[in-house]
């Protein structure tokens, strides 16, 4: 009984895995508009930061794109 439930941890704990893999790209996508929206919020608005929300937006939607296919 206790290796059954074991194993169903385990098991839990790959799809809990699995999910957050195929969400990496997103977070990162939400990261990049976060930053974004501090940055003209806080109206300091530098070429750096705005070209780092570009990069993390552009880089969080392809590794969506990727990964979603792998996972699958």
């Amino acid at each position: 009984m206790i290796f059954c439930i074991y194993l169903w941890g385990i098991e839990t704990d790959a799809v809990m895995l699995g999910t957050l893999l195929k969400n990496a790209g997103l977070l990162v996508i939400l990261i990049g508009v976060i930053l974004l929206g501090i940055v003209v919020l806080a109206g300091s608005q530098t070429n750096a930061t705005l070209g780092l929300s570009l990069v993390l937006i552009i880089a969080g939607l392809i590794a969506h794109i990727v990964i979603g296919k792998l996972v699958e």
